[in-house]
């Protein structure tokens, strides 16, 4: 293999530091010297304030792979051979020593290894080792002790008091241990795998369906997936990936709003583990735990949560569950719902909190779900989002768990009704509400259409309360009925527990029932929207999904509105989180909207949320309009990571305003525009959703990265523009924005000139232009001077490269200075005519044309020889470049003298340009414009004397 590349094979991945610093955490010092790990540098790790060995061992290791010239798995085993062999050496030869009959210490080395080995296991191997209870005890008590320094304790507790042949019995010792860990760990898997099963295997899509169970893989579709980068959300191509991405930190959050499938996907991630699914990023984890957060109020150990949610019918002690934790090289866990859980951020110092800080099972692969981000979490994990259903999506679910055998006509009827029902192919964005939606619309001809997400779930519950009552017998239907309209009960217990500091989404049975009374609880349980389910040895019931523990808290609320209320019921009911009871709450009650949106306004970021209830009304907004002029009179702005369901209410408030003579002052588009126009004249949102003309709206402003927008397309957006009637300013800002250099007059709609329309440009270093409507060509906005500094083009990316050299190309046409252009590895190539500069890296291939308001042009590219030609084509092009003073070649490899190029001498030596040439750094020359040679400094300074 070339000296300096690295083969996949050979690549030491983060996963290999972390398995091999569990396995030989205690001797990371002696492995980081056989790897020529620098003593100072071991010592600084050594002095960290963390007893965490393994934090040591791994940290050691990154310091290697990062620096060394070959860090391969080659090298990283032939060091942990040559660590091992060593031991085996000074062992052996202190047998020689003492005789094979006497006693043979353990080596500070040795203790080292069978510390790191198993180190869960350490109450274990003292007890083997006969080590006293009360001993062992006060090892566990000592605080912020890992396991290894447990282990470590053990071994020189046992070594001070034993008189035995340390060696051979700590041999056998340890062997026995490993036989018991292997019993136990496999007892554990094995028990954890029939606690998914019975999860995993009896899924109910839709509450009402219990005669028809499902298997999570019969019903399992993947949706949308990214993840954040370097600040911006980019599409992974699976689920699989979130557990498989290589530069993910220990920590992984995995954001999504309500029923956008957290749950479903921790429930794949179960099965794909317990049924051994080939090439799964959890085939091969030895033990993997999932908690449902929401169960686990009130309980400080994780270990005892493992215990009484997951091994509950298992004779499993909460100590064995620890030590093999402790212990196995391969753990994953997964916490869902941490919105859910009833400590969420509070100070209480539970192991969950531990667990999202890092401050506990820090060389663990931990996932956390949730719908926002917790309050305190560690600020490195890396972060995901489930982005819902797309039409492929919805497409396989439909064939796959809804119409099954009945073939394309059924789904094509499916499809239909979901089209039919606009409100509703947004909502559909969410997965948990599209099941519902395919279920039912597959099952009812009469499926209607909706005109709000409240008007749905109206629909929706009425069909489970008919679903019931319809297998009732006839003596029951009279009783039960009334349940359907009478759950005020319902309600007050939905809302007091989403209203509380810390939610509560789960009570016991005993107190439902007394809350609700014995029929209205079976009625609600046997309808599927309330769950029962056994936990540790209780019984507890919890709504089907929180969505629709939202929907009877919103009529709770409904209520409270219409009376004498105080706002102070909503102080831990908060909007990011809880949006659905807001928006249900202003549905159903017309009247009390009012001032649930006047509440939604006082917020910060209220008005987002203040759109979506507004929308909620499906009657007279004559008494709303003074709400839509507010919030019209800030900007409306449309995100690129908004769901589609939020891109589309402000397009329906934008609409709303537009038919009622409303003005909008600004619409934003924030990296969202897909394609300039439509062939109807309509904006095109990534989203697919249109964006018509406004006859009120008054500023369109656009900022995106990287929207290429030929000079048709921006012919068609002023048409959009013209439009819009009372349209005053168009805004376009954004890095790798590529907007046309100039546009040709004639093209430009007549009735823009005479309204003389703002088209504005903000380009590099803050410069912005607008174009001149009659001429078609970008001039410097507003008064006073402007100047590019300096612009490098380097290795960077095709977009990069096209978009800096637009933006120069309009500066010059502009007549705006242009300081410095430095060309960094980009071995430019002048044309025949030495009229653009041809410039290829790694990345790009692109050409930079003549710039008249050029000043200096730099080149750049460390040891490249340059021939005679190509020196010539860049003094050419230079000449060209009429306002440039000086040009200079760096760390290039040049001809002694220029030959051929008199006539573009003449021409700099008459504009007194400098041409310079940095040989190294400390030797520069120049060249003389007369005889084409290069100078040293003191050759020119003693020519000009002379001169």
């Amino acid at each position: 293999m070339m000296s300096g590349t690295r083969s996949k094979e050979s690549a030491v991945s983060d996963d290999d530091l972390r398995n091999l610093s569990s396995k030989i955490a205690g001797l990371w010092r002696f492995l980081g010297r056989e790897l020529e790990i620098p003593q100072q540098t071991l010592d600084r790790i050594g002095s960290n304030n963390t007893e965490d060995v393994t934090a040591k061992c791994y940290q050691s290791l990154l310091d290697w792979r990062n620096n060394s010239a070959n860090p391969s798995k080659q090298v990283l085993e032939d060091a942990r051979r040559k660590m091992n062999s060593d031991t085996e050496e000074r062992s052996d030869s202190s047998s020689d020593r003492q005789g094979d009959h006497k006693v043979h210490p353990v080596t500070e080395q040795q203790r080292l290894a069978s510390s790191s080995e198993k180190a869960g296991m350490w109450r274990y191997l003292g007890e083997e080792l006969h080590i006293p209870r009360s001993v062992l005890d006060n090892i566990e008590m000592k605080p912020s002790r890992v396991a290894v320094n447990r282990c470590h304790d053990v071994l020189r507790q046992w070594e001070q008091t034993t008189s035995e042949p340390p060696r051979l019995v700590l041999k056998q010792a340890q062997q026995k241990v490993n036989e018991i860990y292997t019993g136990l760990e496999e007892k554990l898997a094995r028990a954890l795998k029939m606690t998914y099963k019975k999860q995993y295997d009896a899924i109910q899509p839709i509450p009402y369906i219990r005669d028809r169970l499902y298997r999570i893989d019969r019903i399992f579709v993947e949706g949308g997936v990214k993840v954040l980068v370097a600040g911006s959300w980019e599409r992974l191509t699976s689920y699989q990936d979130i557990l498989k991405d290589k530069q993910a930190t220990l920590l992984r959050v995995i954001e999504g709003d309500p029923g956008y499938g957290k749950s479903t996907l921790t429930l794949e991630f179960a099965y794909d583990w317990g049924e051994g699914v080939n090439g799964s990023p959890v085939e091969n984890v030895r033990i993997l735990i999932i908690l449902r957060l929401r169960q686990l109020g009130g309980v400080q150990s994780i270990y005892q949560a493992i215990k009484w949610f997951l091994l509950s019918e298992e004779n499993v002690k909460v100590s064995d569950i620890k030590a093999v934790i402790e212990s196995c090289h391969s753990v994953k866990i997964i916490l869902d719902g941490h919105d859910e859980y009833p400590d969420g951020d509070s100070e209480n110092q539970s192991d969950i909190r531990k667990i999202v800080m890092r401050e506990m099972f820090k060389n663990l692969n931990v996932s956390l779900t949730t719908r926002y981000l917790p309050k305190h979490y560690d600020q490195s994990a890396r972060r995901y989002k489930l982005t819902g259903f797309d039409d492929r999506a919805r497409d396989e679910y439909i064939r796959k768990a809804v119409v099954g055998d009945a073939g394309e006509q059924a789904v094509r009827q499916v499809k239909q009704k979901l089209k039919d029902n606009p409100i509703l192919s947004d909502l559909c964005d969410v997965p948990l509400i599209f099941v519902m939606f395919a279920h039912m619309a597959h099952e009812k001809e009469d499926f209607r259409k909706f005109k709000s997400v409240t008007e749905f779930f109206l629909y929706m519950i009425s069909c489970f309360h008919h679903h019931l009552l319809s297998k009732m017998r006839d003596t029951n239907v009279g009783q039960m009925r009334r349940f359907e309209n009478d759950h005020a009960s319902l309600d007050q217990m939905a809302f007091d527990g989403l209203s509380k500091e810390h939610q509560q989404l789960s009570w016991s049975e005993e107190e439902v029932r007394i809350q609700l009374g014995d029929d209205c609880c079976e009625y609600y349980v046997r309808l599927g929207i309330l769950i029962k389910e056994e936990v540790a040895a209780d019984v507890e019931i919890r709504f089907y999904h929180k969505l629709f523990c939202e929907w009877f808290a919103a009529h709770h609320l409904a209520r409270l509105l219409a009376g004498d209320w105080d706002s102070s019921v909503l102080e831990y009911v908060h909007p990011y989180d809880l949006q659905y009871l807001y928006r249900f709450a202003c549905g159903l009650s017309s009247d009390s909207s009012e001032r649930l949106i006047n509440y939604l306004r006082s917020l910060p970021g209220g008005d987002k949320f203040t759109i979506l209830c507004l929308l909620e009304q499906t009657g007279d907004l004559n008494k709303f309009m003074d709400v839509v002029r507010d919030l019209c009179k800030k900007t409306l702005k449309i995100r690129k990571d908004d769901n589609k369901l939020v891109q589309r209410s402000t397009l329906q408030l934008l609409e709303i305003a537009s038919s009622h003579g409303v003005p909008t002052v600004c619409l934003h588009l924030d990296g969202c525009l897909s394609q300039a126009v439509t062939a109807s004249g309509n904006l095109l949102l990534n989203s697919g959703l249109q964006v018509p003309p406004s006859s009120t709206l008054e500023t369109i402003k656009i900022t995106q990265e990287g929207l290429d927008i030929p000079e048709e397309k921006m012919i068609g957006l002023l048409a959009y523009a013209e439009k819009c009637e009372k349209l005053r300013k168009l805004t376009f800002q954004g890095e790798k924005l590529l907007i046309p250099v100039s546009v040709q007059a004639e093209k430009i709609p007549p009735s823009l000139k005479t309204r003389n329309i703002e088209v504005l440009l903000h380009s590099l270093e803050e410069l912005v232009y607008h174009l001149n409507l009659i001429e078609g060509k970008w001039v410097k906005h507003g008064t006073g001077t402007a100047q590019i500094g300096y612009v490098g083009l380097d290795d960077g990316s095709q977009g990069e490269h096209e978009w800096m050299v637009r933006e120069l190309t309009r500066a010059s046409a502009a007549g705006i200075p242009i300081a410095l252009v430095d060309i960094d590895e980009c071995s430019p190539v002048a044309d025949q005519s030495g009229s653009s500069l041809a410039l290829s890296s790694r990345r790009s291939q692109l050409s930079l044309p003549i710039l008249s308001t050029l000043q200096k042009l730099r080149i750049r590219d460390r040891g490249r020889r340059m021939d005679n030609t190509e020196v010539v084509g860049i003094l050419s092009y230079t000449a060209k470049c009429t306002a440039v003073k000086e040009l200079v070649f760096y760390y290039r490899i040049l001809p002694d003298r220029v030959q051929g190029a008199e006539s573009t001498l003449s021409t700099l030596r008459s504009r007194n340009v400098s041409v310079e040439w940095q040989v190294s750094p400390v030797t520069t020359k120049y060249l003389n414009l007369f005889t084409g040679r290069w100078e040293t400094e003191v050759e020119r300074w003693q020519r000009k004397q002379q001169e």
